[in-house]
Protein backbone atom coordinates (compact mmCIF):
# COMPACT_ATOMS: atom_id res chain seq x y z
CA UNK A 1 0.00 0.00 0.00
CA UNK A 2 1.04 3.59 -0.56
CA UNK A 3 2.43 5.48 2.43
CA UNK A 4 1.66 8.97 3.63
CA UNK A 5 3.30 11.24 6.20
CA UNK A 6 1.47 12.93 9.07
CA UNK A 7 2.98 16.20 10.21
CA UNK A 8 6.54 17.40 9.84
CA UNK A 9 8.07 14.87 12.22
CA UNK A 10 8.27 12.02 9.74
CA UNK A 11 5.37 9.91 11.02
CA UNK A 12 4.85 7.57 8.04
CA UNK A 13 1.69 5.45 7.86
CA UNK A 14 -0.29 3.49 5.30
CA UNK A 15 -2.58 5.65 3.14
CA UNK A 16 -5.57 3.95 4.77
CA UNK A 17 -5.53 2.99 8.44
CA UNK A 18 -7.84 0.86 10.56
CA UNK A 19 -10.16 2.37 13.12
CA UNK A 20 -10.37 -0.36 15.75
CA UNK A 21 -13.12 1.08 17.98
CA UNK A 22 -15.97 -0.94 16.50
CA UNK A 23 -14.30 -4.22 17.37
CA UNK A 24 -14.99 -3.51 21.05
CA UNK A 25 -17.37 -0.59 21.38
CA UNK A 26 -19.88 1.74 19.79
CA UNK A 27 -21.61 -0.23 17.04
CA UNK A 28 -23.14 -3.13 18.88
CA UNK A 29 -21.68 -6.07 20.84
CA UNK A 30 -17.91 -6.53 20.83
CA UNK A 31 -16.52 -9.15 18.48
CA UNK A 32 -14.96 -12.29 19.88
CA UNK A 33 -11.33 -11.73 20.84
CA UNK A 34 -9.98 -14.23 18.30
CA UNK A 35 -12.01 -12.62 15.51
CA UNK A 36 -10.76 -9.16 16.42
CA UNK A 37 -7.15 -10.29 16.46
CA UNK A 38 -7.60 -12.06 13.13
CA UNK A 39 -9.08 -8.97 11.50
CA UNK A 40 -6.29 -6.68 12.74
CA UNK A 41 -3.65 -9.12 11.54
CA UNK A 42 -5.40 -9.43 8.17
CA UNK A 43 -5.25 -5.65 7.89
CA UNK A 44 -1.50 -5.73 8.43
CA UNK A 45 -1.11 -8.45 5.83
CA UNK A 46 -3.05 -6.23 3.41
CA UNK A 47 -0.62 -3.35 3.95
CA UNK A 48 -2.23 -1.40 6.80
CA UNK A 49 0.36 -0.02 9.22
CA UNK A 50 -1.78 2.51 11.12
CA UNK A 51 -4.05 1.28 13.92
CA UNK A 52 -6.29 3.61 15.93
CA UNK A 53 -7.60 2.89 19.43
CA UNK A 54 -8.38 4.72 22.70
CA UNK A 55 -8.64 3.99 26.40
CA UNK A 56 -12.37 4.72 26.35
CA UNK A 57 -13.13 2.11 23.69
CA UNK A 58 -14.56 -0.59 25.86
CA UNK A 59 -13.47 1.12 28.07
CA UNK A 60 -9.92 -0.29 27.99
CA UNK A 61 -10.72 -3.54 26.15
CA UNK A 62 -9.83 -2.22 22.71
CA UNK A 63 -6.29 -1.24 23.67
CA UNK A 64 -5.68 -4.71 25.08
CA UNK A 65 -7.04 -6.29 21.90
CA UNK A 66 -4.93 -4.11 19.64
CA UNK A 67 -1.82 -4.68 21.71
CA UNK A 68 -2.12 -8.44 21.52
CA UNK A 69 -2.99 -8.42 17.84
CA UNK A 70 -0.04 -6.30 16.72
CA UNK A 71 2.56 -7.84 19.04
CA UNK A 72 4.17 -10.00 16.29
CA UNK A 73 4.81 -6.93 14.10
CA UNK A 74 4.83 -4.10 16.64
CA UNK A 75 7.94 -2.40 15.24
CA UNK A 76 6.47 -2.30 11.74
CA UNK A 77 3.31 -0.38 12.57
CA UNK A 78 2.02 2.83 14.15
CA UNK A 79 -0.32 2.75 17.14
CA UNK A 80 -2.49 5.78 17.90
CA UNK A 81 -4.40 6.04 21.16
CA UNK A 82 -6.12 8.79 23.14
CA UNK A 83 -6.67 10.37 26.56
CA UNK A 84 -9.27 12.88 27.63
CA UNK A 85 -12.16 11.47 29.67
CA UNK A 86 -12.62 11.03 33.39
CA UNK A 87 -11.89 7.39 34.34
CA UNK A 88 -11.50 6.57 30.66
CA UNK A 89 -15.28 6.69 30.24
CA UNK A 90 -16.64 8.72 27.30
CA UNK A 91 -19.93 9.17 29.15
CA UNK A 92 -18.18 11.15 31.89
CA UNK A 93 -16.75 14.69 31.80
CA UNK A 94 -13.53 15.48 29.99
CA UNK A 95 -10.32 15.30 31.99
CA UNK A 96 -7.01 16.43 30.53
CA UNK A 97 -5.24 17.42 33.74
CA UNK A 98 -1.49 16.74 33.46
CA UNK A 99 -1.58 14.07 36.18
CA UNK A 100 -4.43 12.33 34.38
CA UNK A 101 -2.59 12.40 31.04
CA UNK A 102 0.51 10.85 32.61
CA UNK A 103 -1.56 8.15 34.32
CA UNK A 104 -3.42 7.31 31.10
CA UNK A 105 -0.18 6.97 29.16
CA UNK A 106 1.33 4.58 31.70
CA UNK A 107 -1.85 2.48 31.76
CA UNK A 108 -2.15 2.48 27.96
CA UNK A 109 1.45 1.35 27.54
CA UNK A 110 0.72 -1.65 29.74
CA UNK A 111 -2.50 -2.56 27.93
CA UNK A 112 -0.86 -2.16 24.54
CA UNK A 113 2.17 -4.19 25.64
CA UNK A 114 4.58 -1.64 24.25
CA UNK A 115 7.20 0.84 25.39
CA UNK A 116 5.95 3.82 23.39
CA UNK A 117 2.80 5.33 21.92
CA UNK A 118 3.47 6.42 18.37
CA UNK A 119 0.67 9.00 18.23
CA UNK A 120 -1.12 10.28 21.33
CA UNK A 121 -4.30 12.30 20.80
CA UNK A 122 -6.26 14.45 23.17
CA UNK A 123 -9.66 12.84 22.53
CA UNK A 124 -11.68 15.98 23.12
CA UNK A 125 -10.64 19.50 24.06
CA UNK A 126 -11.05 20.04 27.80
CA UNK A 127 -12.40 23.56 28.48
CA UNK A 128 -11.08 23.40 32.05
CA UNK A 129 -7.42 22.80 31.15
CA UNK A 130 -5.51 25.27 28.95
CA UNK A 131 -4.39 23.56 25.76
CA UNK A 132 -0.88 24.89 26.34
CA UNK A 133 -0.76 22.86 29.55
CA UNK A 134 -1.94 19.76 27.71
CA UNK A 135 0.60 20.22 24.92
CA UNK A 136 3.36 20.84 27.45
CA UNK A 137 2.54 17.63 29.30
CA UNK A 138 2.65 15.61 26.08
CA UNK A 139 5.91 17.36 25.18
CA UNK A 140 7.40 16.09 28.45
CA UNK A 141 6.16 12.57 27.68
CA UNK A 142 7.82 12.78 24.26
CA UNK A 143 11.09 13.80 25.88
CA UNK A 144 10.71 10.85 28.25
CA UNK A 145 10.38 8.49 25.28
CA UNK A 146 6.88 7.29 26.19
CA UNK A 147 5.23 9.12 23.28
CA UNK A 148 6.50 9.85 19.78
CA UNK A 149 3.98 12.29 18.30
CA UNK A 150 1.16 14.55 19.52
CA UNK A 151 -2.34 14.74 18.06
CA UNK A 152 -5.66 16.46 18.67
CA UNK A 153 -9.21 15.29 17.99
CA UNK A 154 -12.24 17.45 17.11
CA UNK A 155 -10.24 20.62 17.84
CA UNK A 156 -10.98 23.98 16.26
CA UNK A 157 -8.57 26.32 14.49
CA UNK A 158 -7.67 28.44 17.52
CA UNK A 159 -6.96 25.43 19.72
CA UNK A 160 -4.83 23.82 17.01
CA UNK A 161 -2.68 26.93 16.67
CA UNK A 162 -2.21 27.33 20.43
CA UNK A 163 -1.24 23.68 20.90
CA UNK A 164 1.07 23.64 17.88
CA UNK A 165 2.98 26.62 19.27
CA UNK A 166 3.94 24.56 22.34
CA UNK A 167 4.42 21.09 20.82
CA UNK A 168 4.17 20.44 17.07
CA UNK A 169 0.92 18.64 16.27
CA UNK A 170 1.41 15.70 13.91
CA UNK A 171 -2.24 15.06 13.17
CA UNK A 172 -5.78 16.17 13.82
CA UNK A 173 -8.46 13.49 13.94
CA UNK A 174 -12.00 14.62 13.19
CA UNK A 175 -15.02 13.42 11.29
CA UNK A 176 -14.79 14.15 7.57
CA UNK A 177 -16.54 12.50 4.65
CA UNK A 178 -18.74 13.19 1.67
CA UNK A 179 -21.61 13.79 4.07
CA UNK A 180 -19.77 15.81 6.71
CA UNK A 181 -17.57 18.48 5.16
CA UNK A 182 -17.45 21.13 7.87
CA UNK A 183 -13.64 20.75 8.32
CA UNK A 184 -13.19 22.36 4.91
CA UNK A 185 -14.32 25.72 6.31
CA UNK A 186 -11.39 26.56 8.59
CA UNK A 187 -9.75 23.41 9.96
CA UNK A 188 -8.32 21.97 6.75
CA UNK A 189 -6.81 25.30 5.61
CA UNK A 190 -5.17 25.63 9.03
CA UNK A 191 -3.72 22.12 8.87
CA UNK A 192 -2.32 22.73 5.39
CA UNK A 193 -0.77 26.01 6.51
CA UNK A 194 0.90 24.46 9.56
CA UNK A 195 1.91 21.17 7.93
CA UNK A 196 -0.34 19.01 10.14
CA UNK A 197 -1.82 15.74 8.91
CA UNK A 198 -5.52 15.00 8.94
CA UNK A 199 -7.02 11.65 10.00
CA UNK A 200 -10.74 11.49 9.14
CA UNK A 201 -12.78 9.15 11.32
CA UNK A 202 -16.14 7.87 10.10
CA UNK A 203 -14.97 8.38 6.50
CA UNK A 204 -17.85 6.17 5.35
CA UNK A 205 -20.46 8.03 7.37
CA UNK A 206 -20.62 5.32 10.04
CA UNK A 207 -21.52 2.84 7.32
CA UNK A 208 -24.17 4.93 5.58
CA UNK A 209 -22.07 5.72 2.49
CA UNK A 210 -21.56 2.02 1.77
CA UNK A 211 -25.21 1.63 0.79
CA UNK A 212 -25.73 -1.11 3.36
CA UNK A 213 -27.99 1.10 5.51
CA UNK A 214 -31.42 2.36 4.44
CA UNK A 215 -34.66 3.61 6.00
CA UNK A 216 -35.62 0.09 7.08
CA UNK A 217 -32.38 -0.63 8.97
CA UNK A 218 -32.70 -1.09 12.73
CA UNK A 219 -29.97 -0.47 15.30
CA UNK A 220 -29.54 -2.25 18.63
CA UNK A 221 -29.50 -0.41 21.94
CA UNK A 222 -25.71 -0.68 22.17
CA UNK A 223 -25.26 0.81 18.69
CA UNK A 224 -24.29 4.48 18.91
CA UNK A 225 -26.20 5.23 15.71
CA UNK A 226 -29.48 4.55 17.51
CA UNK A 227 -29.20 8.00 19.17
CA UNK A 228 -27.66 9.95 16.29
CA UNK A 229 -30.16 12.34 14.65
CA UNK A 230 -28.70 11.76 11.18
CA UNK A 231 -29.62 8.08 11.52
CA UNK A 232 -33.30 8.56 12.31
CA UNK A 233 -35.54 6.71 9.87
CA UNK A 234 -36.73 9.94 8.26
CA UNK A 235 -33.23 11.32 7.85
CA UNK A 236 -31.90 8.06 6.42
CA UNK A 237 -34.64 8.17 3.86
CA UNK A 238 -33.90 11.82 3.02
CA UNK A 239 -30.15 11.21 2.74
CA UNK A 240 -30.55 8.22 0.42
CA UNK A 241 -30.03 10.57 -2.53
CA UNK A 242 -26.34 10.81 -1.63
CA UNK A 243 -25.99 7.04 -1.61
CA UNK A 244 -27.71 6.84 -4.98
CA UNK A 245 -25.31 9.34 -6.53
CA UNK A 246 -22.33 7.49 -5.08
CA UNK A 247 -23.68 4.29 -6.61
CA UNK A 248 -23.84 5.86 -10.07
CA UNK A 249 -20.26 7.14 -9.78
CA UNK A 250 -18.99 3.83 -8.41
CA UNK A 251 -20.65 1.86 -11.20
CA UNK A 252 -18.89 4.05 -13.73
CA UNK A 253 -15.53 3.10 -12.22
CA UNK A 254 -16.32 -0.55 -11.58
CA UNK A 255 -15.78 -0.11 -7.83
CA UNK A 256 -17.98 0.24 -4.73
CA UNK A 257 -19.55 3.24 -3.04
CA UNK A 258 -17.17 2.86 -0.10
CA UNK A 259 -14.15 2.87 -2.39
CA UNK A 260 -15.31 6.06 -4.12
CA UNK A 261 -15.90 7.74 -0.74
CA UNK A 262 -12.42 6.80 0.50
CA UNK A 263 -10.72 7.63 -2.80
CA UNK A 264 -12.38 11.05 -2.70
CA UNK A 265 -10.87 11.70 0.73
CA UNK A 266 -7.42 10.56 -0.38
CA UNK A 267 -7.62 12.92 -3.36
CA UNK A 268 -8.33 15.97 -1.20
CA UNK A 269 -4.73 16.28 0.07
CA UNK A 270 -1.66 14.01 0.36
CA UNK A 271 -1.59 14.34 4.15
CA UNK A 272 -5.11 12.93 4.63
CA UNK A 273 -5.25 9.37 6.02
CA UNK A 274 -8.77 7.99 6.60
CA UNK A 275 -9.29 5.27 9.22
CA UNK A 276 -12.42 3.30 8.28
CA UNK A 277 -13.44 0.70 10.81
CA UNK A 278 -15.09 -2.64 10.25
CA UNK A 279 -15.66 -6.02 11.87
CA UNK A 280 -15.91 -7.86 8.55
CA UNK A 281 -13.00 -9.20 6.51
CA UNK A 282 -14.66 -8.53 3.15
CA UNK A 283 -15.26 -4.90 4.14
CA UNK A 284 -11.64 -4.59 5.24
CA UNK A 285 -10.46 -5.79 1.83
CA UNK A 286 -12.89 -3.42 0.13
CA UNK A 287 -11.64 -0.44 2.16
CA UNK A 288 -7.97 -1.26 1.57
CA UNK A 289 -8.71 -1.56 -2.15
CA UNK A 290 -9.76 2.10 -2.22
CA UNK A 291 -6.10 3.12 -2.05
CA UNK A 292 -5.72 1.87 -5.63
CA UNK A 293 -8.70 3.87 -6.96
CA UNK A 294 -7.43 6.96 -8.78
CA UNK A 295 -9.89 9.80 -9.32
CA UNK A 296 -9.03 12.32 -12.02
CA UNK A 297 -9.72 16.04 -11.76
CA UNK A 298 -12.68 15.48 -14.05
CA UNK A 299 -13.97 12.75 -11.71
CA UNK A 300 -13.65 15.03 -8.72
CA UNK A 301 -15.41 17.87 -10.53
CA UNK A 302 -18.24 15.54 -11.50
CA UNK A 303 -18.62 14.34 -7.91
CA UNK A 304 -18.62 17.91 -6.63
CA UNK A 305 -21.21 18.94 -9.19
CA UNK A 306 -23.49 16.01 -8.39
CA UNK A 307 -23.28 16.44 -4.64
CA UNK A 308 -23.90 20.19 -4.82
CA UNK A 309 -27.54 19.44 -5.55
CA UNK A 310 -27.97 17.22 -2.49
CA UNK A 311 -28.89 18.59 0.92
CA UNK A 312 -27.80 16.39 3.84
CA UNK A 313 -30.19 16.45 6.80
CA UNK A 314 -29.76 15.55 10.46
CA UNK A 315 -27.13 16.46 13.07
CA UNK A 316 -24.13 14.15 13.32
CA UNK A 317 -24.24 14.03 17.14
CA UNK A 318 -26.92 14.23 19.84
CA UNK A 319 -26.98 17.70 21.40
CA UNK A 320 -25.08 16.70 24.55
CA UNK A 321 -22.23 15.25 22.51
CA UNK A 322 -22.11 18.14 20.07
CA UNK A 323 -21.30 20.40 23.01
CA UNK A 324 -17.98 18.55 23.38
CA UNK A 325 -16.77 19.51 19.92
CA UNK A 326 -14.32 22.40 20.08
CA UNK A 327 -15.10 25.27 17.76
Amino acid sequence: MQKRTLGKGGLEVSAIGLGCMGLSFGFGPAVEKEAGIALIRSAFEAGVTFFDTAECYGPFANETLVGEAVAPFRDEIVIATKFGFEDGDARKPMDSRPERIRAVVDASLKRLGTDRIDLLYQHRVDPNVPIEEVAGTVKDLIHAGKVKHFGLSEAGERTIRRAHAVQPVAALQSEYSLWWREPEQSVLPTLKELGIGFVPFSPLGKGFLTGAIDASTSFGASDFRSIVPRFSEANRKANAALVDVLGEIADGHGVTRAQIALAWLLAQHPSIVPIPGTTKLHRLKENVGAAAVALSSDDLSAIESALREIRIVGDRYPAQMQQRVDR
